[in-house]
């Protein structure tokens, strides 16, 4: 049975087969005429519904409401919904309105359901890169829902109120560096060297690193709950409905913020952690102010500095990912918006660990 006229007019039909009742959607129903209704599905029972939506032109809120109301019906019934044939948007809002199936657990199936989970986290990571790739190649096109006050607003969130927690973490760093480093390099008199030690470890490794760590504490927890909260609300669910991405509209403006001022605190952070090391070599270990300062300057090579920054910018934006990620696939309680702020911490550490392993494993490997 249809229902429409005209060759774009909004046309509904079951079509009744072996395997499921097919409803057919084709033409375009944004405010039709009339106020068309779907038919009525067909008699007898529909243990399995799918819908064909491949000629459909373009839909509003009024379809979807016409089809909640038809497929929840047979939904408590007892029917096996498939989805998967409509447009994604229409696809989500229906998910979100619709009762979910009445299945009970099978405690047999339980150690099988908690691999497929894994499997499925690992899945949702993989896919969020993609996404984010995605939106990045839609932004250096020119072609992205981000917007320049939310990029400005995250650099001052993230920026000049990190500043001063990365200094202090910074020269407590650089001071411990120097101690530990002077203790060694004094049993050979070679206590001249310790600059050398200091600059190096703070440039190429420790002020990335602890800026990393530092902002995922900080930042990567907020991040986490903020967007956690949004899908808590159901407004990530709205700007799907309206169209809007929402890695484009959320992940990448922290992202680029966080990119942003990632090498000012890094060589804030660094240059902290070597002033932080005079005052042990000069009292500790007896090395002349002058001479730290020149083996400072000697010892810091393009090589270091742009290994540094490199690495400290992958941290960073591990940071911004992981907080991003965990929120976006939060649950929807108050619980699991705690849940994704931990859990975002936890794999901010865990991602930078790894990343700080590779990368010196290669660059090491390339000599240098």
């Amino acid at each position: 049975m249809a229902t429409g006229l005209g060759s774009d007019a909004p046309v509904a039909e079951w079509v009744v087969d072996k395997s499921a009742c097919v409803l057919r959607l084709c033409g375009d129903w944004r405010n039709p005429r009339g106020q068309i209704l779907l038919p009525a599905v067909p008699t007898g029972s529909c243990t399995r519904v799918r819908i064909d939506a491949r000629a459909l032109i373009a839909w509003d809120t009024a379809l979807a409401a016409r089809l909640w109301h038809q497929l929840a019906a047979l939904r408590r019934q007892g029917a096996e919904l498939e989805l998967g044939g409509l447009p994604q948007g229409l696809q989500d809002v229906l998910d979100l309105a619709l009762p979910r199936a009445a299945t009970a657990p099978d405690a047999g199936a339980a150690a099988p359901a908690r691999a497929a989970s894994k499997r499925s986290e690992a899945a949702i990571t993989i896919t969020f890169f993609g996404d984010t790739l995605i939106a990045l190649a839609r932004l250096l096109r020119g072609r992205t829902s981000m917007r320049l006050g939310d990029v400005l607003r995250h650099v001052d969130e993230t920026g000049p109120r990190s500043l001063p927690i990365v200094l202090l973490t910074c020269s407590l760093i650089g001071l411990m560096l120097a101690y530990m480093g002077g203790a060694q390099l004094n049993r050979i008199g070679a206590q001249n060297s310790l600059a050398d030690v200091v600059t190096v470890g703070m440039v190429r490794e420790l002020a990335g690193m602890m800026t990393g760590i530092i902002l995922a504490g900080r930042l990567g927890a907020a991040f986490a709950a903020q967007i956690a909260t949004m899908q808590a609300n159901e407004e990530i669910d709205a700007l799907r409905v309206l169209g809007i991405d929402p890695v484009g509209y959320l992940v990448m403006p922290r992202l680029i913020a966080l990119l942003v001022v990632a090498s000012p605190l890094i060589a804030f952070g660094a240059a902290a952690g070597i002033a932080a090391g005079l005052p042990a070599a000069w009292f500790a270990y007896g090395v002349d102010p002058a001479v730290y300062l020149h083996k400072c300057v000697a010892s810091l090579t393009m090589a270091h500095v742009a290994i540094g920054l490199f690495k400290g910018m992958l941290y960073v934006a591990l940071v911004a990912l992981a907080g991003c990620r965990e929120g976006l696939h939060a649950g929807r309680t108050a619980q699991a918006v705690g849940a994704a702020a931990t859990a975002a911490v936890v794999k901010s550490l865990v991602w930078i660990v790894i990343a700080a392993t590779a990368t010196t494993i290669v660059f090491t490997s390339l000599g240098y």
